[in-house]
């Protein structure tokens, strides 16, 4: 049984990995006046792309931008996130830079997450800043699924750092993954076999992200992680009770999971699952309290749609304000696929919607 499931992920992974690097030979379609330099921000690799200095301005608008690919997949230099990236620089005439963090299996958490923060306060300090003629006022974190994971999770670490003297003004979040709490969401239930992310696979992205066993997938599912006897996760319960946090179009009429009895020793052995880094959704108000100004965009046909508006809902009890762009045909990680032979419309509008709120927030 675990045998056929490890060869399911495997085959998963294998033909995502194919279709990353077929693309990866597209040529890229944005202007040739972006200019793309690689760098090293406190040890960690970054792409930076720029735009043409204009004679009438000073300093630019910037994103920090975090690739999406499950922890394991993808990279700030594969055609897919260049092409975006070059398309934000010179739709928002920005600066972006594209965090190249260490992926599974190289790493597990908390590498990732140490590696885009260590390199986002570098970014942050003002003599870098001023290299890269970037205003300190006007500055976003951005990412897409398990990056916009990290971009969730690092704003929440920037805010909590009283040693720093500027922070992002802006984060924007697509189709996130903030959860590892109950994957019997609605959206996990409505869209448990959805392609390009079915719930078996976001569920094994969790576990090599943990460097967890695989034997543990099927607890995971029924959630025996978060029973009601799971002493450890009690107190995360109320964060993440999504009969409360989702308005009845998306609840529609599927029933929460919750197990009376279940595998405490589950959290003993992946105490990660309740690690706010890891898991920002189940951050406490006053964390969310601190969250600048929020933008997340989801999709109907995605296992993480609920994680994203959970978490929007989070924030706006919070005080934050907070845009929830919401597509009802659009499915998981449609925004990177706008080349051709990939140029879907689902990409092709997810991008604008989120580049237009850019522009208009930023």
């Amino acid at each position: 049984c675990h045998l056929i499931h490890y060869l399911r992920l495997s085959h998963h992974l294998t033909v995502l990995n194919y279709l990353i690097c077929t693309f990866d030979k597209l040529k890229s379609v944005s202007s040739e006046d972006i200019k793309i330099t690689d760098a090293v921000f406190d040890g960690v690799e970054v792409r930076v792309f720029e735009p043409p200095a204009k004679r009438d301005e000073s300093l630019k608008r910037s994103v920090v931008y975090i690739h999406g690919g499950g922890w394991a997949l993808a990279s700030a230099r594969t055609s897919l996130y260049n092409n975006l990236c070059r398309i934000m620089a010179e739709s928002l005439n920005a600066v972006i830079v594209s965090v190249e963090y260490r992926l599974v299996p190289e790493v597990c958490f908390p590498e990732q997450f140490h590696d885009v923060l260590r390199a986002t306060k570098h970014f942050l300090q003002p003599d870098v800043l001023a290299e890269y003629s970037v205003d300190p006022s006007r500055i976003a974190i951005s990412g897409d699924s398990a990056g916009g994971n990290l971009a969730a999770a690092v704003c929440q670490q920037l805010s909590k750092d009283e040693h720093l003297t500027i922070r992002p003004k802006l984060q924007a979040l697509i189709y996130p993954v903030l959860q590892a709490f109950d994957f019997n969401t609605p959206s996990y239930q409505q869209n448990v076999n959805m392609p390009v992310l079915p719930r078996y696979v976001m569920i094994n992205y969790w576990i090599d992200y943990f460097n967890g066993n695989y034997d543990l997938a099927h607890s995971l599912v029924i959630n025996n992680h978060t029973a009601l006897d799971v002493g450890r996760a009690l107190s995360f319960r109320g964060r993440l009770n999504w009969t409360s946090l989702l308005p009845s179009s998306f609840k529609k009429n599927y029933k929460p999971v919750i197990q009376t009895t279940g595998k405490a020793e589950i959290i003993q052995e992946i105490p990660a699952l309740l690690d706010v880094r890891a898991v920002p959704l189940l951050a406490e108000n006053e964390t969310l309290q601190l969250q600048p100004k929020t933008y997340i965009l989801t999709c109907e046909n995605d296992v993480l749609r609920d994680d994203g508006v959970m978490y929007a809902k989070r924030l706006e009890n919070a005080g934050v304000e907070v845009t929830l762009d919401h597509f009802d045909d659009c499915f998981h990680g449609c925004m990177i696929f706008t080349i051709w032979p990939t140029d879907f419309s689902a990409g092709i509008q997810t991008r604008n919607s989120y580049i237009k709120w850019l522009d208009e927030n930023l």
